[in-house]
């Protein structure tokens, strides 16, 4: 079964608490407690992004989905901004900066794509299948993303993903025998 939510949340500082409660109330209502704290922390860094980047362009509602499926999570954070985010290189005594850099860090995925709107920001986190009970089994659940292919980094590197894709995939490399370098 999988499990889908979304919701609207203004475009103020004050979306990024309610964002918070929100993920969390639906994690505890699907049993997924042991994701609860960092899928907390880990919203409320996009959706700062979202609010702060849109703060010079007469802020747009930020809206979150929350998408729970064949043993993973998966949040959106989609804003009007066209800015794609990069991990920033941040001098260790700056305040701000490393909001991207913890994302990278605490999810088992993350990345983003263009959205008719703006974009949508993302993250992954991986439960164990008997978790959740019945939210970790297959189903023919339509992807989070949007029509465009996804950017996603997952484990210390970037690829593109086809948009049809719950869950972005592992590239493969065959390479024919004959072009190998001979030792």
């Amino acid at each position: 079964m999988c499990r889908v939510v979304s919701q609207e949340f203004g475009g103020t500082l004050a979306a990024v608490a309610e964002a918070r409660g929100f993920v969390a109330q639906h994690l505890r209502r699907w049993a997924l407690e042991s994701l609860v704290s960092d899928a907390e922390l880990l919203t409320s860094e996009l959706v700062t992004n979202a609010v702060r980047h849109e703060a010079g362009q007469r802020a747009q509602a930020v809206v979150l989905a929350i998408v729970c499926s064949r043993g993973r999570l998966r949040v959106d954070v989609h804003d009007t901004s066209c800015s794609l985010p990069a991990v920033a290189e941040v001098p260790a005594d700056a305040e701000t900066g490393r909001g991207l850099l913890l994302v990278e860090t605490l999810s088992d995925e993350w990345g983003f794509y263009r959205t008719p709107a703006g974009k949508a920001v993302y993250f992954t986190l991986a439960f164990e299948t008997g978790q959740a009970g019945k939210a970790d089994q297959p189903d023919e659940a339509p992807a989070a993303g949007g029509r465009d292919p996804q950017r996603v980094y997952a484990r210390g590197r970037w690829t593109v993903t086809p948009p049809s894709e719950h869950r972005p995939r592992r590239a493969t490399l065959a390479v024919p025998a004959a072009r190998l370098p001979s030792a």
